[in-house]
């Protein structure tokens, strides 16, 4: 008997979740989920107007698909950039910061949903990225290079995790300006010096 067709395709895979969302839990649960719920409600449209789609959602964490890698990281600036308004006059250990991870992957298509490995790096790429924070894989970032737009509009924050185990993959992270807790600014003498691209500092991790 012939096997049965899977059908797949390549697409932008967002993954994201709240850091320290136990303990936010803990210390005022109807708080915390009135808060998710109306962070949740702000994403929507920010995902419409880069045309992405909310997959699905588990708790405090969303998954996400774009048509283009381009697409996903400037709604991913967009929304971590508004959390930081948000987050502005909110007391320091109320504050819900979101960790993003960004992948450029080939999926499973299961009716709305999709699986296998892209979107398991996009989950890995999530849970070393800062609060705050995005980290895209070398995949993702090798296709906005060209988009200087990106990282001239925004005036973005960069950290490397450094290097995990013998066998890694390379990996990018930023951090959105604004985070007060976990100030970095870039090197402007670089920036100017180098371009855009010497704001994103790289990254090796195993998880990824």
């Amino acid at each position: 008997m012939p096997s049965e067709s899977v059908e797949r395709k390549l697409t932008a895979i967002l993954a994201a979740d709240v850091a320290g969302y136990s303990r936010l839990m803990g210390t005022d649960e109807a708080g915390t989920a009135r808060a998710l719920r109306e962070y949740r409600a702000t994403l929507d449209p920010i995902v419409a107007r880069y045309g992405g789609r909310i997959v699905k959602t588990a708790g405090d964490g969303v998954l996400l698909e774009f048509p283009s890698i381009v697409s996903a990281v400037e709604c991913a600036l967009a929304f971590q950039n508004l959390m930081v308004v948000q987050n502005a006059d909110v007391p320091s250990d109320r504050q819900m910061w979101f960790r993003i991870g960004i992948n450029l992957g080939d999926v499973l298509i299961d009716g709305q949903d999709i699986l296998g490995d892209g979107v398991n790096i996009a989950a890995r790429l999530k849970s070393i990225a800062k609060p705050g924070g995005i980290c895209i894989s070398d995949d993702a970032y090798r296709q906005i290079q060209g988009f200087d737009r990106i990282l001239y509009r925004q005036s973005l924050q960069m950290e490397a995790v450094g290097k995990q185990g013998s066998s890694s993959r390379r990996a990018y992270a930023s951090r959105t300006a604004g985070i007060t807790a976990i100030p970095r600014p870039i090197n402007q003498n670089s920036f100017a010096e180098h371009g855009p691209l010497a704001a994103w500092e790289e990254l090796v991790c195993a998880a990824v």
